[in-house]
């Protein structure tokens, strides 16, 4: 039995519970464990669903008003298996209360049930059922009776059965949730339902107590000195008896290998209905460091025993680490200082959504430490045990976080409704469920909490804290804060509320804000727990020569740019992120705005079908975008390089392309077919405090605040330097092999190849593993692309790909595309920029794993993985996806357009024959912190119309609008479409119009075809009145 609860509890009490499970009608049985003997039950399968109102908490039928009574009838409901998300299930919509925060997925009201039936060997033990997470406001029934409601979706909670229990061996027991999620309730996309683990758990009255156990290392820093570690355990005991009882404790420390390496015993009395802590301490020589590189884990073996009899087993992984967080020295880790190279993640897994899985976890955290990532920050709720269990394993940190919001909530139906009557609750589970981590190092009470600068909120503040210190008083407590962008006013609440914490979290600070906070409050160690929010859709670039680019409001072709240069009013670029934290070494570091994209808060849009956010430095699917190698590069110490963009396909002959390459490498030479493009070199450099770093020395214009030293209006290093993170070359397109090559010292260290893509050939399938296990539960993530014959990707392929599974079954599918109304729970996904990811999870049968994947006019590909093991236990049956239905037919004819600059400037607009309209690319970006207002033209852009079938077109009239924003263009291509590509017109002769609003006429040699394309060139590129504006668009 597979369990990763933070205290784990061991299978193999000698509390008698052979045969503990009997399971009822397989209808509506729970999975009985196979290490029968343990303290603890999984409740995965056999659960039945069903969905009562995705659009309220309402029963509008009052079909479900007895859904708690035993005999109530759900045989017709649907058999699901926990963890499980019904919110992803779903297919994207405007209806039902959703919005663009949430992913556009609706919430509601549903109800789980479940049952099982339990020996008469129980009778007399204590039963419950826990909880890792119900989202949100649960109502637990067992037998008709309600025992418990949980209103926080995000902390775990347990409820005593015993009293409701049938312990006869024939009686069904059963369990029923009712959960409502009325949206809107978070702000990002949460998920619907019993997305965490659940299990019951049966012991004897004298027991260990839920998250029992507190291990501490007073003066470990010393004693490593001295070559030992001293482990202070407390042990929570519980004696639901009727009698006072003598229990004697026996705690044995195991090493990473498994082997005893001290025991202690000690006895404590325990009166009936009482618990007692005892407190032991136990030595361990030689001992082995949890630490980024070297994560070793012990385990602490809990034995509770009353004379001869053990009445209990508990068992609590944990490691030796020593942590400093000093407002002048920043952060260290084991006495050794290091930056806190941090993310934010909210805690969706993509296609998977909310329904927590390990191997999706584990995934998600290996991509992040594979980018240099070893800190976390749980944005903006406490995170799930296999959260927590993954981080340790992997040797990356964490703030764990409590809320984002107290009393004054942010949506109309979040934590805020609870917070009065349940916040100090809530934060005690979070800081029990987590404090045994060695993985942990900080406590968060809240993200931009509204209550943080009023009055009251100094009142709120302090009984979180003092829950918090009540838990764990051996690690900081800490906010995230939008709040010190400036300083507060002496004696405000603002003021106040500092006094009361032991760190700052700052989110989206200037370089001088940060250097004002510090020197206002040098009590405090500092941090940035929200850093950038650049926003990027992987495989999209515009004008690299701008700081800050407009986003694209074409349907279809909503995307924002991946040279770190789409900001909204309160974000800052990542190369100007670095360069901040790099730079303060009292800056204990920062939490990267964020580590992946994730589903709602889809900034820069507001409008359907976008439904993922763009802040992420790897997609949804887990494909790393550009941002991640610029993290990367300052991040990692093995040698790298990487080319910006990503690709060496789609730009026209000759036109300059400007590249960029992301390296850790001081000299990169880039190469053109062989031919050298020039070499470019990063200077070496060093702090004020002396730690080494690259960068190139020149004015960068990304910081409007800095108005005097070398370089004014960039960012300027405190020892005087400016510079950038990336090296740059201006290249003439033409197709072929585009290779950067690293060298240090003379000797090639890293390369990074770019070949132009042909045509569409086939699929090639890449799964992430050679084997997965049998369980029915473990996952295969296999990317699906689409290459040309010589195998290199397509990156405007964007085909419908359908995926079929032999020996386990599909999970969900994606391709990272934030603008998107295909569902995830579905057997087909449409390739983006080239790729697609079909996540397959295992059957219950050893022997191959196969996926196929197909295409119209594609090459057919099968991918096999090898299931291991295998169980004989009852596994539900997953569900079988259907197609993606797909969007409906267009309407005919339809414009489109490369780029349109606004909202109210979209393509369709030229064929509505209203001349107040029109298509434009012109796009405003207001000023931000660090950059001035910015109106700017695109060099070239291109307008397009569709019809049904195939016209015999010689003319075109196009109306263009000249203003102070609007200009005719330079010049004018006109291309049809023969069935596989634009090709330029011959024979075509311009006429432009005089006036503005009349028609410029553009004839050409007759030509047959179902799609035109204009392609326009601006006068004035990057001036605020080069923009192009079309109010009419006619073809005969």
């Amino acid at each position: 039995m597979a369990v990763t609860r933070r205290s784990i509890l061991i299978a193999g009490t000698a509390a008698p519970m052979a045969g503990a499970l009997v399971t009822a009608s397989p209808a509506q049985a729970a999975t009985a464990s196979r290490a029968m003997g343990g303290r603890t039950i999984p409740l995965t399968n056999g659960w039945r669903f069903a969905l009562v109102n995705p659009g309220g908490i309402t029963d509008p039928t009052g079909a479900y008003e007895t859904a708690h009574d035993p005999a109530y009838d759900d045989s017709a409901w649907r058999e699901v298996a926990v963890p499980h998300d019904w919110s992803i299930e779903l297919s994207p919509t405007t209806d039902h209360g959703t919005s663009g925060g949430t992913g556009f997925l609706p919430g509601g009201l549903g109800w789980y049930r479940t049952a099982f039936t339990l020996p008469r060997t129980l009778e007399g033990k204590r039963i419950s059922v826990e909880f890792d997470g119900v989202y949100m406001d649960s109502s637990v029934y067992c037998n008709g009776r309600l025992i418990g409601e949980h209103p926080y979706g995000y902390t775990g909670f347990a409820l005593d059965l015993t009293e409701v229990a049938h312990t006869d061996g024939a009686t069904p027991n059963v369990l029923a949730v009712k959960v409502r999620n009325r949206l809107p309730s978070s702000r990002w996309y949460s998920g619907s339902g019993i997305y965490r683990h659940a299990q019951l758990v049966v012991t004897d009255p004298v027991h260990v107590a839920r998250w029992g156990t507190y291990l501490t290392t007073p003066g470990l820093a010393t004693d490593l000195r001295a070559g030992h570690a001293t482990v202070r355990a407390r042990t929570l005991v519980v004696n639901e008896s009727d009698v006072r009882k003598p229990v004697t404790v026996v705690s044995t420390v195991k090493d990473p290998d498994g082997r005893m390496v001290v025991q202690a015993h000690s006895t404590v009395t325990v009166g009936a209905g009482d618990t007692r802590t005892a407190t032991q301490e136990l030595r361990i020589d030689r001992p082995r460091l949890w630490s980024f590189e070297t994560p070793e884990r012990y385990v602490l073996e809990t034995e509770l025993r009353v004379g001869q009899d053990t009445t209990d087993r508990y068992r609590t992984p944990f490691g030796l680490r020593h942590v400093t967080l000093d407002p002048d020295r920043g952060f260290s880790l084991n006495g050794e200082y290091a930056k806190l190279q941090g993310v934010d993640l909210h805690h969706d897994l993509g296609a998977l959504g909310a329904a927590v899985n390990t191997d999706a976890v584990l995934r998600q955290m290996t991509i992040m430490k594979s980018m240099g990532v070893n800190a976390l920050r749980t944005s903006h709720n406490p995170p799930s045990p296999e959260l927590i269990e993954v981080c340790e394993r992997l040797g990356i940190v964490m703030l764990v976080e409590a809320f984002d919001c107290w009393r004054t909530g942010k949506n109309t139906y979040d934590y805020g409704r609870f917070f009065d009557e349940h916040c100090e609750a809530d934060i005690t589970e979070m800081v029990r469920a987590a404090r045994n981590s060695p993985a942990v190092v900080m406590w968060s009470i809240g993200n931009e909490i509204p209550d943080s600068t009023s009055a009251a909120g100094l009142g709120m503040a302090q009984r979180l804290i003092d829950a918090v210190r009540a838990a764990d008083d051996t690690r900081p407590v800490v906010i995230g804060s939008d709040k010190y962008r400036g300083l507060p006013a002496e004696g405000s609440p603002a003021d106040l509320m500092l006094a009361k914490l032991d760190g700052l979290g700052l989110n989206y600070n200037t370089a001088a804000s940060v250097d004002a906070v510090h020197a206002r409050y040098p009590r405090l160690f500092l941090f940035e727990s929200e850093s950038s929010s650049e926003t990027s859709t992987r495989g999209a670039y515009q004008e690299p020569e701008h700081l800050n680019t407009g986003e694209n409001h074409t349907p279809g072709r909503r995307e924002t740019s991946s040279y770190d240069n789409n900001l909204a009013s309160w974000t800052m670029s990542g190369e100007y992120g670095l360069k901040k934290d790099r730079d303060r070494r009292f800056f204990a570091g920062q939490f990267l705005w964020s580590g992946i994209d994730y589903i709602g808060e889809p900034t820069p849009y507001d409008v359907f079908p976008v439904k993922a956010s763009f802040f992420g430095a790897v997609d949804t699917a887990g494909f790393p975008k550009d941002m991640y190698y610029l993290f990367k590069s300052q991040w990692t110490s093995e040698p790298m390089v990487h080319l910006v963009p990503m690709d060496w396909t789609g730009h026209r002959p000759g036109e300059t392309v400007e590249v960029w390459a992301y390296s850790n490498v001081g000299t990169v030479e880039l190469f053109l077919d062989g031919r050298s493009l020039g070499v470019r070199e990063f200077d070496a450099k060093k702090t004020i405090d002396g730690r080494a770093y690259l960068e190139t020395t020149e004015p960068t214009g990304d910081d409007k605040t800095v108005t005097s030293g070398p370089y004014p209006g960039s960012y300027t290093s405190p020892g005087g330097s400016a510079g950038k993170l990336h090296l740059t070359w201006k290249v003439p397109f033409a197709p072929g092999e585009l290779k950067a090559v690293a060298r240090r010292g003379g000797r090639v260290v890293a390369t990074d190849v770019l070949r132009t893509a042909g045509r569409p050939h086939a699929i090639r399938l890449t799964p992430d593993r050679e084997t997965v296990d049998a369980d029915g539960r473990s996952l295969c993530f296999v990317t699906a692309e689409v290459v040309d014959a010589h195998g290199v990707v397509v990156p405007d392929a964007g085909h419908p790909i359908a995926f079929k599974v032999t020996g386990g079954s599909l999970a969900g599918v994606d391709n990272g595309r934030q603008e998107s109304a295909e569902r995830y729970q579905s057997s087909t996904r449409t390739a983006f920029h080239g790729k697609a990811l079909a996540i397959v999870r295992s059957g219950t049968k050893a022997g191959p794993l196969t996926i196929t994947a197909r295409s119209a006019g594609l090459r057919t590909a099968t991918a096999t993985v090898r299931a291991t093991g295998g169980t004989s236990e009852p596994v539900t049956r997953p569900v079988s996806f259907a197609p993606d239905p797909g969007p409906g037919a267009p309407d005919e004819p339809r414009a489109d357009a490369s780029y349109s600059g606004a909202p109210t400037t979209l393509p369709a607009a030229m064929l509505d024959g209203d001349p107040a309209t029109g298509w434009s690319n012109a796009f405003h970006k207001p000023a931000t912190a660090l950059l001035p207002v910015f109106d700017g033209a695109r060099k070239t852009d291109w307008v397009s119309v569709t019809w049904s079938g195939r016209r015999r077109l010689r003319r075109v009239e196009v109306s263009f609008t000249v203003d102070a924003t609007h200009t005719l263009p330079a010049s004018i291509e006109v291309s049809a479409w023969d069935g596989h590509a634009y090709v330029p017109v011959r024979g075509a002769s311009v006429d432009w119009a005089t006036a503005s609003g009349t028609p410029t006429v553009i004839t050409f040699d007759p030509v047959r075809t179902s799609r035109l394309r204009l392609d326009l060139t601006s006068r004035h590129p990057g001036a605020a009145d080069g923009a192009q504006r079309i109010v009419a668009f006619e073809a005969r």
